[in-house]
């Protein structure tokens, strides 16, 4: 079992491409561990029916998934442009103005983009980049407008604009609101649909996700999106106050010079597992895909860069939302992470990556008892660990220092069971029966033994918190025989 279990786990976002029932039950069955929801471009009655058709299908395959809502947030974006398009030529001026209002004196109906931002004028400077479509469109801002609002930029760039396209501010200090009217709508359905987790983008303080955390419900988790400059400034405030990340690698590639990304995913990916956060690594990690059946070898290399670096999950984004091949690309993503932790655990022993900076946790009694779980299992030789988990807190604990065997967590709650799906190494089990310690432990040793997990008269190692369903009071391990 520990050999041929995957530890890292595969997020798959839904789009038209996997709607299809019989598509979305295939990448379910070949290997997805958690869907991702993008309310930006998913209607809540849509994606209502999706939520209930994903908890059947998982149901019906045997394994747990776990539902991810993603809020757009407060993203900037050109308005709606005549005739859907306009034609940017190097060199050229053009008048940014919010969308509704006037359109500047002066200027000339092909050099007018109307933004969805109304203070654009009041936040940027002569001197200040403004990137259009994914940093596609590049333009100098040379004058500004407070009354009536609008900038003038000069753009560098050359090609069609389409409409509704994003607008990043690098080294601007935005300062609209964490939650839009329509987060905050999403924010109601996901407390109605009692979906696992909401993942909010544009994360740039603390404060950002305390004002998302008072709207949800208490047993939902929270992700937050890395992909902002100042996110990057407040990273050790930020993550307290998560209960996931994701590097979000696309608004931080424009943000940022695009060469900074790669170490600014391990230092994400480091913090993060230090504090026993949760990480997705995210954005074209198999684009080509969209249109290919096959995966270019660059992006099998950044696969196994994010895996190396210690990512809990690699998450799929268009590939499984608008591409052609979605199913293969949940396949080639599965074939990866094998690959890698194949020959990590033959050549380590151990299956994913130990950070140097983990004392932090360990100094608490949760993360004493994690890392004692740990020197346990190599002593006795265990095949497993079996954490017994209200919150998941235990599992996840123990998950970000890296266990080189399967971590078996066993809990009586279904939303945990889920939520845990999307962690590193970590097999869910769900658990209806009396909650005692031996009740618990007679179900983990009957799973292990019908999973192939260790054969009888095995020792195996287990950690819980006493008392039972006191969330967050992990403070026990035993060493128990099958």
């Amino acid at each position: 079992m520990s050999a041929g279990f995957r530890r890292a786990k595969i997020v798959s976002t839904i789009g038209p491409a996997s709607w299809d029932p019989n598509v979305l039950h295939d990448l379910i069955e070949v290997g997805t561990d958690a869907v991702r929801i993008n309310f930006t471009h998913t209607p809540t009655d849509r994606a209502a029916g999706l939520v209930r058709r994903i908890s059947d299908m998982a149901r019906d395959v045997g394994r747990p998934v776990a539902i991810i809502g993603d809020l757009g947030g407060p993203k900037i974006r050109v308005g709606d442009l005549p005739g859907d398009q306009l034609e940017i030529e190097p060199e050229g001026t053009y008048w940014f103005f919010p969308e509704g209002d006037d359109a500047p004196a002066g200027s000339s109906p092909h050099r007018q983009i109307p933004t969805t931002y109304p203070e654009l004028a009041e936040e940027v400077a002569p001197g200040n980049r403004i990137l259009l479509d994914d940093g596609h469109f590049e333009f100098a801002v040379r004058e500004v407008s407070d009354d009536p609002p609008w900038v003038s930029a000069v753009a560098f760039s050359a090609g069609v604009l389409k409409s509704q396209k994003g607008i990043n501010l690098p080294g601007v200090r935005v300062g609209a609101p964490a939650l839009t009217e329509k987060d905050i709508a999403d924010i109601e359905f996901s407390v109605e649909q009692v979906i696992d987790y909401l993942a909010l983008s544009f994360v740039r303080q603390p404060s950002d996700l305390e004002t998302t955390r008072q709207k949800m419900d208490r047993g939902c988790l929270l992700i937050a999106k890395i992909e902002k400059s100042q996110a990057l400034e407040n990273l050790a405030e930020i993550l307290p106050l998560s209960d996931a990340v994701m590097v979000a690698r696309g608004d931080l590639g424009v943000e940022l010079p695009y060469e900074e990304v790669p170490m600014i995913q391990k230092r994400i990916i480091r913090l993060a597992q230090e504090r026993a956060r949760p990480v997705i690594t995210a954005t074209q990690m198999l684009e080509s895909m969209i249109e290919s059946p096959q995966p270019t070898r660059a992006e099998v290399s950044d696969v196994a860069n994010a895996l190396l670096d210690g990512t809990d999950a690699v998450m799929l984004s268009a590939e499984t939302a608008a591409g052609g091949y979605p199913v293969q690309a949940v396949l080639t993503m599965d074939r990866i992470i094998r690959r890698i932790e194949h020959e990590r655990l033959g050549r380590t022993g151990r299956a994913g990556k130990q950070v140097e900076g983990f004392s932090k946790i360990q100094q608490t009694t949760s993360g004493a008892i994690a890392a004692s779980s740990l020197i346990a299992v190599e002593r006795v030789g265990a095949p497993f660990i079996v954490t017994f988990t209200q919150s998941g807190y235990t599992a996840r604990i123990v998950s970000a220092q890296r266990p080189s065997v399967p971590i078996l967590a066993i809990t009586d709650q279904w939303r945990t069971y889920n939520q845990l799906a999307l962690v590193w190494g970590v097999q869910p089990i769900l658990f209806h029966g009396g909650i005692s310690y031996s009740s618990m432990l007679d179900k983990a040793r009957d799973v292990a033994l019908e999973l192939g997990m260790g054969e009888a008269g095995q020792r195996f190692v287990v950690t819980a918190g006493v008392p039972f369903h006191v969330p967050g009071t992990t403070n026990m391990m035993r060493v128990e025989e099958l």
